[in-house]
């Protein structure tokens, strides 16, 4: 198959390592880390890839996102004539851990926990995932967004504490992928998180997501496969996470 990539940055050494391993042509396009401190802006980026990709005359089979949600990014995204391939994610961590289940495991009880990995102390020289607009904040993700746009500001901090009690847990959480290791990342972690007084915990991150969307190989309860001219649509579950909309 003849493939697009477009992808944050943030995952631009375990996807070349996953390219030179495919068997398909993938042509790759990377978009600034930076560019999720704003969704509607990242939207229209990804969007002007997509376009540009179907306006550039090569016939592709698919064009793959490496994305999550991230913060309704890649919600509302279409492309006209070719399919459209993304993980069924809520942002990055689940596809650095390699699968939902693994993320549920660690981060199901305190999703707000706080991560990094190499690709955001390379490319970012980012020490924690941070929320929008709020560079000592936490990223909660997109259940919640869904929460704000259904009750309002208010009653979603309500809710939101309700279901997400605060335990003072300081924890920062580096995820490593053997791929990466090498480049000693985790160390650099470490002294960060010692010098801001957190508990520096490093878990085992997984290729798998990564490597299988490359390989073309999308089992459909992992990865949305978006037919021409529908669009994408969130779910906000920790299941399907998101669908396909006909427009």
């Amino acid at each position: 198959m003849l493939l697009k990539l477009i992808s944050c940055n943030v995952f631009q050494r375990e996807a070349s390592w996953c390219i030179a391993r495919s068997p398909h042509v993938i042509d790759s396009d990377y978009t600034e880390l930076g560019e999720h401190a704003r969704s509607a802006g990242l939207r229209e980026l990804i969007q002007s890839r997509i376009d540009a990709t179907e306006a550039s005359g090569k016939a592709y089979d698919a064009i793959l996102l490496l994305f999550g949600l991230c913060g309704n990014a890649t919600v509302g995204l279409q492309a006209r004539r070719t399919r459209l391939v993304i993980p069924r994610a809520h942002d990055c961590c689940t596809i650095l851990l390699g699968s939902r289940a693994k993320f549920t495991e660690h981060f199901g009880t305190a999703p707000s926990t706080p991560f990094s990995s190499a690709g955001y102390l390379e490319r970012g020289n980012y020490f924690l995932r941070t929320s929008d607009g709020d560079n000592t904040g936490v990223q909660i993700g997109d259940a919640y967004k869904a929460l704000v746009e259904k009750y309002g500001e208010e009653d979603a901090k309500y809710i939101w504490a309700e279901m997400n009690p605060d335990h003072g847990d300081s924890k920062a959480v580096f995820i490593d992928l053997p791929q990466t290791s090498h480049l000693g990342y985790a160390a650099q972690f470490q002294a960060k998180a010692a010098a801001a007084g957190k508990q520096a915990v490093q878990l085992e991150g997984n290729i798998r997501l990564i490597e299988n969307l490359m390989q073309g190989e999308w089992d459909p309860k992992e990865y949305l496969i978006v037919p021409p001219a529908a669009v994408i649509e969130g779910v906000y579950d920790w299941d399907e996470v998101i669908r396909a909309k006909k427009t």
